[in-house]
């Protein structure tokens, strides 16, 4: 075990680093993140932060040296920079099980190969692939990126081959996945924290919506019933174990009207959908990411309320600061904010929950002062 008072390594200063942060040093860690950006919300908390690129060798080194484990924030961190680090240090999640959901293509693969049913897709590396599309796919379909795409980046709606070739064509020519857009009932996700040992331990499932990519509000507990509760878990921990994953990641799930549940992404990490652990369990699952890095046993994941987390973009800023006052003004509500310096739209710059004794509840309370703090 690494017990309080060592120090821990977060590659990524994003929110999810700040949050980590926050919580090992609550517990009694020294944190060092090693992040580019000379204002990163984790680095600005952290005790240090190593302003280098990922790929900075010296840095990565002055890093393991300094830390006794080290972890991640996001998925996009080059796997080569882990591999460097697994030969220095005590690092988790792998650099194994990171690269095998980098790219969308690799991914659906892999989720495909344990059985686990995913949307019909095809992979489009080149414009020969668009051979494949007939009898492989129903129209309307999404072209994501197979690399980097996030938060809706990098996504066109196509309603026909036409419209493929063209999105590709504006995607100039990166590697991508036809998607078949599903007949949606809903979409849910899971986090779950894995230790050194194997064992699994499961939040509740959360339900989400989105709007325009981006996630706009979490939902717990879900509607699904036990059966697809029940489904989606043993889904999500079959994926970890064929991992072998440490730590805490999250796995999206498509729920169709036809009652069939597929997945969609895995997130290996801490995940947005997951923010209502920070009000509304008996741990959250940034305290379950140190739990698991350090070896030590896995928290209480128990839901203490009804909860709805509500995202708080750059869009809401518009000319003046949000109406914090009307959103504080109820106790329900509890206020997360990243320490971003810019508000642009689309970026994600906070959330809160809301916390109340029914979801229908939490659901009104929060709808209405999200729009109150948007007022004009």
């Amino acid at each position: 075990m690494i017990l309080p008072g060592a120090t821990l390594g977060m590659l990524g200063g994003g929110q999810l680093g700040r949050m980590f942060t926050t919580a090992a040093q609550t517990m009694g860690y020294k944190v060092i993140v090693l992040d580019p950006d000379t204002n990163s919300p984790a680095g600005m908390i952290a005790n240090q932060h190593i302003c280098a690129k990922y790929d900075d060798e010296s840095a990565l080194a002055i890093l393991a040296e300094a830390c006794d484990a080290i972890t991640t924030e996001f998925e996009n961190i080059p796997a080569a920079t882990l591999a460097f680090l697994e030969n220095k240090t005590v690092v988790h999640p792998s650099a194994a099980a990171l690269a095998k959901t980098q790219n969308r293509i690799t991914e659906k693969e892999f989720i495909s190969s344990l059985g686990i049913a995913v949307a019909p897709f095809v992979a489009i590396h080149n414009e020969s692939d668009f051979n494949n599309v007939e009898g492989g796919i129903t129209f309307p379909a999404i072209l994501k990126l197979a690399n980097f795409g996030y938060d809706g980046k990098g996504q066109v709606t196509c309603h026909n081959l036409d419209d493929v070739k063209q999105a590709f064509a504006d995607l100039n020519q990166a590697e991508c996945v036809l998607e078949q857009r599903i007949n949606l009932e809903r979409e849910v996700s899971t986090v779950l924290a894995r230790s050194q040992l194997g064992d699994i331990t499961n939040f509740p499932i959360a339900e989400n919506v989105h709007v325009n990519g981006i996630l706009h509000s979490t939902t717990v507990p879900s509607v699904i019933n036990q059966v697809q509760t029940q489904t989606v878990m043993e889904m999500a921990d079959k994926i970890a174990e064929a991992l072998d994953y440490i730590g805490t990641m999250a796995v999206e799930f498509f729920i169709s009207k036809e009652g069939d549940i597929l997945a969609n992404e895995i997130a290996p990490r801490p995940h947005n959908s997951g923010h209502f652990t920070l009000d509304a369990c008996e741990t959250s699952q940034f305290e379950q990411q140190v739990r698991m890095l350090c070896n030590l046993p896995s928290g209480n994941c128990e839901l203490t309320s009804p909860v709805v987390m509500i995202n708080l973009l750059g869009d809401v800023w518009g000319q003046t600061e949000p109406h914090w006052f009307e959103l504080l003004s109820i106790p329900n509500n509890k206020l997360h904010l990243y320490g971003k310096l810019e508000a642009r739209a689309g970026r994600k710059m906070g959330h809160f929950n809301t916390l109340a004794t029914s979801t229908e509840q939490a659901t009104q309370i929060a709808d209405t002062s999200f729009e109150q703090l948007k007022a004009n």
